[in-house]
């Protein structure tokens, strides 16, 4: 049997429809619709049980479809069993053979596909080369580092050459320093073969990193789909607002508790703003800026190293800033101004100014 198909899909998912039981009050999904480019990066980010990893896996083939269609190159292959949709799979746990050697391991679904001696060999090989497990091919998983055998397994993935790699969550059993090198080098891998990379995390320094186009999913559904610098800078609505962003945005209800707060941070007057039906305002705290003055007291610190998270008190609302000055204290008086302000409506959307 021949290696697969290297060339990159093109996915789309049309008004598809998830549910595990017909009589649940809620399904996974209902009437999605979600284009993923040939060649992009994809990430699915999103809280526990909005079905990112179930989405992953209707894609894989690993679960069905309740209704609605899915599309590679614009081919419906809602009934395709997995080993013939030519896409490759990387789980969270590795799911590595532990009797097998690194060598077996990446090799193992050539092997099953009876893919001739020699062809496999190379593709292993080049494999473990790209991956910097040449030195490794002969230990077994045991003898490896947790960052060693996600690479197996991304290796495993990487010879079988998909259409598209579909990664569940793989950072998320390392540590802080391996997570930072593994991902470069997933997105260094990504730059090599510009293989079409669909990939599920709850981390926003892995999304906003790695991706070309995020997928922001809630338990209602799917909120927004743009690139990392539109969902920053342009979250569709208060989820967004609120997901998006490795410290969480200040969201202040427009209301008499928190009108001088918003006096202070140049959001406006709260009946300026309730004319403007505005109901909450969103300011990320790296926009607050922290100047001579004593309109708000420092209430705590946390030291993240060359910034600070300052967390504030003006009247009776609080909210967070970024600092970089290392004299604040608890209890000490500041000025703030905030550089942007995010508006958002009764239901929550963005209300543009």
């Amino acid at each position: 049997m021949p290696l697969l198909d290297a060339s990159s899909l093109e996915i789309e998912l049309r008004g598809v429809h998830k549910r595990y039981d017909e009589r649940a009050e809620r399904a996974i999904f209902s009437a999605l619709d979600l284009a993923i480019p040939r060649g992009s990066f994809t990430v699915l980010v999103g809280p526990s049980g909005c079905g990112k990893s179930t989405l992953l896996r209707m894609i894989a083939g690993l679960e069905a479809i309740s209704a609605g269609d899915l599309l590679f190159d614009g081919v419906r292959v809602n009934d395709k069993p997995p080993v013939a949709r030519g896409v490759a799979m990387v789980f969270q746990n590795y799911a590595l053979y532990g009797h097998m050697s690194v060598y077996d391991n990446i090799g193992f679904g050539l092997a099953i596909a009876r893919v001739p001696k020699a062809v496999r060999h190379a593709a292993i090989v080049d494999a473990a080369r790209q991956l910097d497990l040449e030195a490794l091919l002969q230990r077994k998983p045991a003898q490896l580092s947790g960052g060693q055998r996600q690479r197996v397994a991304i290796g495993r993935a990487i010879v079988r050459r998909p259409r598209a790699f579909l990664f569940d969550e793989p950072l998320s059993n390392l540590d802080a320093s391996l997570r930072g090198t593994l991902r470069a080098e997933i997105a260094e891998l990504h730059k090599r073969l510009r293989t079409t990379t669909v990939y599920v995390t709850h981390d926003q320094i892995e999304a906003m990193t790695l991706a070309d186009q995020i997928v922001v999913l809630s338990p209602q559904g799917l909120e927004q789909v743009g690139t990392p610098d539109a969902l920053y800078d342009t979250p569709a609505n208060v989820f967004v607002a609120g997901f998006i962003g490795s410290q969480r945005m200040n969201l202040l209800p427009v209301d008499a508790t928190h009108a001088a707060a918003l006096q202070a941070l140049g959001a406006g007057s709260a009946a300026a703003l309730v004319a403007a039906q505005v109901a909450q305002v969103g300011i990320r705290p790296e926009d607050v800026v922290l100047v001579a003055g004593d309109a708000a007291q420092v209430l705590r610190i946390e030291r993240l190293g060359a910034e600070s998270l300052v967390w504030l008190r003006l009247g009776d609302a609080s909210f967070t800033a970024l600092s970089t000055d290392r004299t604040l204290a608890p209890g000490c008086a500041v000025g703030v101004a905030a550089r942007r302000h995010h508006r958002f409506d009764g239901a929550g959307r963005c209300v543009i100014a």
